[in-house]
């Protein structure tokens, strides 16, 4: 007990407790399935034309180029 406050070595123990917090899995958003993830299906849209194009899952739409204008697709 180097501080001889009751706490461990890495400041865990009685008094300190486990220093759990809000670490990795907090909230789940985005991507890897949280909820507002877009999910395997949808379409891909130009944001400048409006050209709309099947979403191909594992590739995302920021990805590819509207073959009418050449501007960066959107997810829908």
């Amino acid at each position: 007990m180097p501080g001889k406050d009751g706490t461990g070595p890495n400041g865990t123990g009685p008094v300190g407790g486990a220093g759990r917090g809000q670490g990795r899995g907090g909230g789940g958003r985005g991507r890897m399935g949280g909820p507002y993830s877009a999910g395997p299906g949808g379409s891909c849209v130009c944001p400048q034309c409006g050209y709309k194009t099947a979403h191909a899952a594992g590739k995302p739409c920021s990805d590819l180029k509207c073959p009418k204008c050449g501007v960066r697709m959107t997810r829908e």
